[in-house]
């Protein structure tokens, strides 16, 4: 059985104010036509569906689209939702659906209950874990101390290994949003946090028993073991993820469980660059033509701020994005200068001291000193003659 293992949409996401509508269907395409070329069995999408727990009429549309477009490969598919769903809006169809061969799972109490495949070596069993929050759901489970995601995603798992155990140890595959230990250096800028401290990450032995567990949560792609893997998402959310592969995992099972997990690369339709620099360096380097049409994060490193350096950028990067100013060397000045000896000063000496405390050490320019010379001219002008 070939399973394709995708997480994270997030459909509906900007990127720093701009939509990543057009982008994210043109990946999602390209993962349907994975899906079609490679003759995948099952796909599973596990969680964050959506961006938004309450997405908007384009994004419902977009989903329903490429669900339509998957099941039309021949593919099973089975989808559960995240942090960022809302269990009712994501699950709202999900009877329909299931008649049609896409399965969203979405309650908590449904997660030992399997969807199952069958191949020519017998059945594969696939449990899907909605994102449990211990807060919405310890009612459900009085007698368990479900504290955090640790005990919430440790006692579901425990159920589905009861529930194998009365089906003959037969193959299986989970579908978990949540944080497991092992990735936190894969953690990017654009997830939601879901764990508290770190005391309450589910550690990687809870999956023991588990032929592959498909995980979601974390945007860039992780292996923790041969049987439990992040996919990422398929379209980079931030510019922490700008060198991170996009893609999925192709999940091949054979008779005596886990056999091959082959990678697939996804388009990366506008690359993610950093560029560092003065910005009169930023727009006169000839090396920095190939990003011209990336998306941009620019790191200024004028000692003192630019005139309007964002529109400066994007006349040259026009999808420049992000902007940061890190001064290449900080004027280390302390508090302004003592008053008494301020009353011992200038105007026009004043006016630079506090120019160059701003700026970094960097006081007036010549012009500048002229403008304040002509400016304290003309208000003791004004004062002479009130």
């Amino acid at each position: 059985m070939k399973i394709l293992h995708t997480s994270d949409w997030h459909i509906g996401r900007t990127f720093h104010q701009h939509s990543t509508a057009d982008a994210l269907a043109s990946v999602l395409d390209a993962l349907v036509a994975l899906v079609r070329d490679h003759e995948v069995d099952v796909v599973v999408v596990a969680g964050d569906v959506f961006d938004s727990s309450t997405p908007s009429a384009a994004a419902v549309e977009e989903l329903d689209r490429v669900l339509l477009s998957l099941r039309a490969t021949g593919a099973t598919v089975i989808v559960t939702s995240g942090n960022h769903d809302s269990p009712a809006r994501l699950g709202a169809k999900a009877a329909f659906a299931r008649e049609s061969g896409v399965h969203i799972i979405t309650r908590p109490e449904d997660h030992a209950t399997p969807v199952t495949v069958e191949d020519r070596h017998g059945p594969v069993h696939f449990y899907g874990i909605a994102y449990l929050e211990p807060a919405l759901i310890r009612h459900r489970w009085p007698e368990q101390r479900l504290t955090n995601q640790a005990t919430a995603v440790g006692f579901a798992l425990d159920n589905i290994r009861a529930d194998l155990a009365q089906r003959d140890g037969d193959r299986s595959v989970v579908l978990a949003h949540t944080f497991v230990s092992g990735a936190e250096g894969e953690s990017c800028e654009s997830e939601r946090g879901i764990t508290v401290g770190g005391v309450d990450r589910v550690p990687v032995p809870a999956f023991d028993g588990i032929t592959y567990a498909a995980l979601g949560h974390i945007h860039g792609r992780n292996t923790l073991a041969p049987h439990v893997r992040y996919s990422g998402a398929p379209l980079h959310l931030s510019f922490s993820e700008q060198d991170k592969p996009r893609g999925a995992w192709l999940v091949t099972l054979d008779a005596a469980g886990l056999g091959e997990v082959e990678w697939l690369d996804l388009p990366v339709p506008r690359p993610l660059a950093t560029i560092t620099g003065t910005l009169d360096e930023l727009l006169s380097d000839a090396a920095l033509a190939r990003h011209e049409q990336h998306w941009v994060r620019a790191v200024l490193t004028d000692v003192s701020r630019p005139s309007d350096p964002m529109r400066r950028l994007q006349r040259r990067f026009a999808h420049c994005a992000l902007l940061d100013f890190r001064p290449s060397r900080v004027h280390d000045g302390g508090a302004p200068a003592d008053p008494r000896r301020l009353a011992t000063l200038t105007d026009q000496q004043v006016m630079a001291e506090f120019l160059a405390f701003v700026r970094n050490g960097e006081g007036p320019t010549d012009e500048e000193a002229a403008i304040l010379d002509h400016l304290v001219s003309e208000v003791a002008g004004t004062d002479v003659s009130r």
